[in-house]
């Protein structure tokens, strides 16, 4: 179902996504959001699935996990409200690179890539904010990896 209330308007706001977007553009990206709840243990990605969509977390607690090469799965982060995933399959229109499992019961929003694609055509000036939102969340990603990255091999090499 579609969504919209003062009090999303305001949540939606305090999250990295849409932060900086004028009241209108605002509306017109909370207009295109879809509200999905899931069940504890509810997979709401799976890793190498094609994707169409990114999630905005309201509530709720998820866990995001890769498979190994022997199979095992090997966690990579929690979510919890305010984060969000999928971003990527918006970007680079590929297949899921990881999955995401409802910890505990969880209400998400979702925007997928055609309604992205109507706020570009609609609204030049709130899809640049909101691509410039993903890249800078992308490139905080990007930098706790590297530090994780640096520990890993400080602890494999022994230094």
């Amino acid at each position: 179902m579609a969504v919209s209330s003062p009090d999303l308007k305001a949540f939606l706001l305090a999250t990295p996504f849409f932060g900086g977007l004028p009241d209108a553009s605002l509306d017109l990206l909370v207009s295109m959001l879809v509200e999905r709840r899931f069940e504890a243990g509810a997979t709401i990605v799976a890793e190498g699935e094609p994707g169409h969509a990114m999630f905005i977390v309201h509530s709720g607690e998820l866990a995001v996990s890769k498979r190994g090469a022997s199979g095992d799965i090997i966690p990579i982060a929690d979510l919890a409200a305010g984060d969000f995933f999928g971003e990527m399959t918006l970007i680079e229109m590929q297949n899921r690179s990881a999955s995401v499992v409802a910890a505990t019961p969880t209400v998400l929003y979702e925007l997928t890539a055609r309604a992205l694609y109507t706020c570009y055509k609609s609204d030049i000036h709130a899809y640049v904010l909101v691509i410039q939102n993903i890249n800078r969340e992308l490139c905080r990603r990007l930098r706790r990896a590297d530090a994780r990255i640096a520990e890993l091999l400080k602890l494999h090499i022994g230094e």
